[in-house]
């Protein structure tokens, strides 16, 4: 079978990785949860999991006609680790809403002419109108973690982003938007776990990209730039929310209920919704090892 970058994640795990990260990976079973201070050992049981996720598609439904109806704009930015289920979580939110009124923002390399503009400038031509919902995969943080990681800007740029940010999310919320920070948050064997998983399936390998490689050895890099951006930028007019995502299912559910109870709308049932569980979902501090 063919694998991508000549089965570079593959050769990383046998060589480059720790030996606990690799030993982890190799003894573990199917729905063995790999982090060791994760809240939980095995993984939400999926009949448990489609019944509160069938409730909290309804309260999406509801929320996305409540949004429509009342004209208001409504932004949700997930960040978060390679491989931590972003795009799962992304798309289990508008799996049932309309795309003309819920849009995925997920931009590639700017242009020759989009990084000669101001930085937030391409980011403010996707927020969302009066009945809109935006959807951002990635987003402006960019420059402070993975532009950062790879030399991609200067500590000058990184600078003035950090300078920048707080009047830019502080207009936004101003302006009425209703900003909505998550980072979704993976153990190191279990991301490389979901990587090796990629690496073998032709039908996910295109998810796979030369900054995954790149990125495998820059764990710490990574760490480092995550918990500066978390202490810098948990404002209190946009603070972040951190889902540990190591249980893909979980981390959805908590994502969703994120949105649900953060936007007023006809017909919210906060006992469908549920509330969210503070062992996965919370502040900045929860990133850090127990």
């Amino acid at each position: 079978m063919h694998l991508p970058f000549d089965g570079a994640i593959t050769r990383y795990l046998q060589d480059g990785a720790p030996k606990h990260i690799r030993h982890a990976i190799e003894k573990a079973g199917k729905d063995d949860i790999l982090t060791p201070d994760y809240p939980y050992r095995e993984e939400m049981r999926k009949k448990d999991y489609a019944a509160h996720m069938d409730a909290l598609q309804i309260q999406l439904a509801r929320l996305q006609a409540g949004v429509r109806e009342t004209g208001q704009r409504v932004i949700v930015v997930f960040e978060g680790r390679d491989a931590a289920g972003k795009g799962g979580a992304i798309s289990a939110v508008r799996e049932n809403m309309n795309p003309r009124q819920v849009q995925v923002v997920a931009l590639s390399k700017p242009s020759d002419r989009e990084a000669a503009q101001w930085y937030f400038q391409r980011y403010v031509d996707w927020l969302p109108a009066k009945g809109e919902i935006a959807l951002f995969d990635r987003s402006w943080y960019n420059r402070a973690m993975i532009e950062h990681v790879f030399g991609f800007c200067t500590p000058e740029q990184r600078a003035k982003f950090f300078r920048q940010l707080p009047d830019f999310e502080k207009m936004i919320v101003d302006e009425g938007m209703i900003l909505i920070k998550l980072w979704l948050e993976v153990g190191r064997a279990e991301q490389l776990k979901r990587f090796l998983d990629r690496e073998k399936d032709p039908l996910k390998q295109w998810k796979l990209s030369p900054i995954d490689i790149d990125g495998l050895g820059k764990w710490d890099a990574y760490s480092e730039a995550i918990d500066e951006t978390m202490r810098i930028s948990h404002f209190p007019y946009a603070p972040w929310t951190v889902i540990l995502s190591d249980d893909k299912m979980r981390a959805r559910i908590a994502a969703i209920q994120r949105l649900l109870h953060a936007v007023d709308y006809k017909g919210k049932d906060e006992t469908l919704i549920g509330a969210v569980d503070r062992a996965i979902c919370g502040g900045p501090g929860l990133r850090q090892p127990k």
